[in-house]
């Protein structure tokens, strides 16, 4: 089931809202327990015959955490630490199967192993709902997670609002907030928060997305088929998606902390203007921020982080990075992209130290114009390394970066063609991009993108999200007619483009 979908708004939600109050009244626990089993209907709506595998992988991972738990009670700590490896290796395996099965295969083949091919289905969400308890394992083990009811275990990783497309969930954020009487209390404050912040993504995912998504697709299948984009035309498919990518994940992260506030639990942020980084390592603290915390603190730090010297603090980094590639997807695409960033990370690290010892080099970015050429820069790459990332293949991602550099021919539109008396043909003609459409929703993009405080940002006082945002702008949410009437316009909007409704970007990993 989608978020984006009449289903969801106008049955499975109010439905769902109402039985949690209702029954709130008279028991929390069958409250949780209703919520939960609601979440295991949303989830089966998409494919009943997973929803046993879910099961089964909470089942398995609770029991896993109980026994964890008595070896350390009992002092048992070697045991604990076996317990725990077991049950990691177990939920990697699972994921590996159903993730990177087809993957291995299919390189295996190419390379003429010839083992056959079994298309096996990748199960929504599997990755979130495993890191997720492979946290909260690591979290027993660590004397973190002290509470172990089921009914609230079962609500913790099948929250609706997080189990598709996170975000990831550590059990110190979510299991005390089960615990609350004031959870099940209905709170009007909660549904003005809730209903702003969804109604925000809703509005992100479904006009802004899912239109720029008609200027990235065009190029990108274009290329697929083995048609070379010239610089415009593979700048603007590029720029699209990269502006498409960056709205769909942004609005399912507003839509989820939304969700998550109207029954009065809160998430933890996930997403916070990841294109005004100005430097790759700040991306990576704004963008899929769960997901790059739960790498950092189970990979990279148990490699031995940056403690071991320069080389394997390098070395830590390009291993994260190719590894949370692999997790974006089981291909080789993904391989790359992900070493290019673990590669732009090394070089932010060494520069910052060089900068460190010649202090001429850390001035350079200093002051509001360096500081803009910084963010500008860094998109640049962000966008650059996007295209193997959206790309089907290795040929496509080539010939799309060859078109960025102009190695396939500089273009120009029809109009400018004819303006300058030069035959269009043989230069590129934005056949497959119309021109005004695509600089108006571009450049709307770009403005929200860099011109206003995120969602979170303009809803400080509101508080949210699980984690505390810094910064005050001048532009904050407060209830008030004018405010109520723009998100009317923007709810109708919306509601209207639910007819072409797609996919997140993320369900997908």
């Amino acid at each position: 089931m989608l978020f984006n979908s009449y289903g969801f708004i106008f049955l499975f939600l109010p439905i769902t809202f109402a039985g949690f109050f209702l029954i709130g009244r008279r028991s929390q626990k069958l409250a949780a327990l209703w919520l939960a089993l609601a979440s295991l209907f949303f989830y089966g709506w998409w494919d009943a015959s997973f929803v046993a595998l879910l099961l089964s992988s909470i089942l398995f991972n609770y029991a896993a955490g109980c026994s964890i738990a008595r070896a350390l009670a009992r002092r048992a700590s070697r045991m604990a630490g076996w317990l725990l490896a077991g049950a990691i290796t177990a939920d990697l395996a699972v994921l590996a199967y159903f993730k990177y099965a087809n993957f291995f295969l299919r390189t295996a083949d190419h390379l003429g192993a010839h083992w056959g091919f079994v298309d096996i289905v990748l199960p929504l969400g599997i990755s979130f709902f495993t890191f997720t308890q492979i946290a909260f394992l690591v979290d027993v083990r660590r004397g973190l997670a002290r509470e172990y009811d089921f009914i609230h275990y079962l609500l913790f990783v099948t929250y609706f609002p997080h189990l598709i497309a996170g975000p990831v969930l550590h059990h110190k954020q979510m299991m005390p907030q089960f615990d609350h009487a004031e959870t099940y209390r209905l709170r009007v404050e909660n549904i003005n928060v809730g209903l702003t912040i969804f109604i925000l993504g809703l509005f992100k995912k479904v006009v802004l997305a899912d239109q720029l998504a008609l200027y990235a697709n065009p190029v990108f299948d274009m290329t697929a088929g083995g048609g070379s984009p010239k610089l415009v035309e593979a700048w603007a498919g590029a720029l699209a998606y990269a502006l498409q990518l960056y709205f769909d994940f942004s609005g399912y992260s507003d839509m989820a902390i939304g969700l998550a506030r109207l029954f009065n639990v809160k998430l933890p942020l996930n997403f916070n203007s990841p294109y005004k980084a100005p430097n790759v390592i700040e991306f990576w603290r704004r963008w899929h921020m769960t997901l790059s915390a739960f790498l950092r603190d189970y990979l990279y730090f148990p490699l031995g982080g940056n403690r071991k010297g320069r080389f394997r603090r390098y070395l830590n980094l390009m291993i994260t990075m190719v590894l949370g590639g692999l997790w974006h997807g089981a291909g080789w695409t993904f391989v790359f992209w992900g070493a290019l960033h673990g590669s732009a990370l090394c070089i932010n690290h060494a520069w910052h130290r060089m900068g460190g010892r010649f202090g001429r080099l850390g001035t350079l970015f200093k002051g509001r114009i360096g500081a803009g050429a910084s963010v500008l820069l860094t998109f640049c790459f962000v966008v650059v390394a996007w295209v193997p990332f959206r790309a089907a293949d290795f040929a496509t991602a080539t010939r799309m970066v060859s078109g960025m550099a102009g190695f396939n021919g500089i273009s120009l539109t029809n109009g400018i063609a004819q303006y300058l008396g030069r035959p269009a043909e043989g230069l590129f003609s934005l056949s497959h991009i119309p021109p005004v459409p695509f600089l108006f929703w571009c450049s709307a993009g770009l403005l929200i993108v860099w011109g206003m405080p995120n969602t979170q940002e303009w809803m400080v006082r509101a508080k949210p999200a699980w984690d505390i945002v810094e910064g005050r702008p001048r532009l904050m949410w407060k209830p008030a007619p004018s405010i109520a009437v723009a998100l009317g316009v923007m709810l109708t909007m919306s509601l209207v483009e639910l007819t072409r409704a797609s996919r997140f970007l993320y369900f997908q990993f």
